[in-house]
């Protein structure tokens, strides 16, 4: 893989996570690099989600012999700060306030991890030049003007999207894209859509980890491939090492057929 120089995003070392009485997480050993292109996979209820949840430290580990957390290389985080670095795109919809903001807008609010631009933040003309080149790059600039709340699923997708890129920084080498499961509630054109946004994102350097349930989400330009079972890393390896028919049945423990078209996987 192509990434063994880069810096690193994140470092975990034997990481537990507890949510109430029950550890979640298993003694957990990972590590991403910036620029690396990462699929999480793994049937519900495996650990994808708390992972997520200790990347943008809104979940802390046990405190065991070993455990280390490092994240852009620091082991602490205020979580404002963490937000304008780490560009996250859930699959929940926007707030009912973002809706009613433009879409230019929307994405503005990516540089001040803010729900909606309240009157005391102050854009500068750079931000403004950033947040267009955003939307253009996501091809979403036709819909600037328009209302968060106005948008197809597939729109907003792409405007949250621009809005995490802002977020993250201006050196596309440099960011990296969280993207949990993004094609949920999404129809057939605009998963193609969102997976061609992926692929251009992919190809213009930006790092990204992808959460998905869907084997098609897995674009051709993601070339690393996690899978979680019961709290822990059940398997880590290249795409075509790890997505095959075989180790998808020790995952899911169901039979899977896989088909190629394009580069893209099928699976049924």
């Amino acid at each position: 893989m192509p990434h063994t120089n880069a810096e690193p995003f994140l470092s975990l070392q034997h990481v537990s996570i507890a949510r109430g009485n029950a550890t979640v997480l298993h003694d957990v050993s990972l590590s991403i690099r910036r620029g690396e292109r990462v699929a999480i996979l793994g049937p519900n209820g495996c650990g994808k989600s708390t992972l997520i949840k200790t990347m943008t430290c809104e979940l802390y580990p046990l405190i065991t012999p070993g455990m280390q957390v490092e994240i852009f290389g620091r082991p602490r985080w205020d979580l404002t700060e963490l937000r304008r670095k780490l560009g996250v795109v859930t699959c929940e919809t926007p707030s009912k306030s973002a809706l009613h903001t433009t879409s230019f807008d929307a994405v503005l609010t990516g540089f001040f991890s803010s729900a909606t631009l309240w009157p005391n933040l102050t854009v500068t003309d750079a931000m403004r030049e950033t947040a267009a080149a955003a939307l253009k790059q996501v091809d979403a600039e036709a819909f600037a003007s328009q209302p968060l709340g106005e948008l197809s699923a597939g729109q907003q997708k792409r405007v949250l999207i621009a809005r995490a890129l802002v977020g993250s920084g201006p050196v596309a080498s440099e960011r990296m894209l969280l993207l949990d499961e993004p094609s949920n509630a999404l129809d057939l054109a605009a998963q193609t859509e969102l997976r061609q946004t992926m692929r251009q994102l992919a190809q213009d350097g930006t790092g990204i980890i992808l959460v998905t349930h869907h084997i098609a989400d897995i674009v051709p330009e993601i070339d690393r491939v996690l899978f979680m079972r019961e709290g822990r890393i059940a398997g880590d390896g290249s795409r075509k090492e790890m997505l095959t028919e075989e180790k998808l049945f020790e995952l899911f423990g169901v039979h899977v057929n896989l088909a190629e078209r394009d580069g893209f996987l099928h699976a049924w």
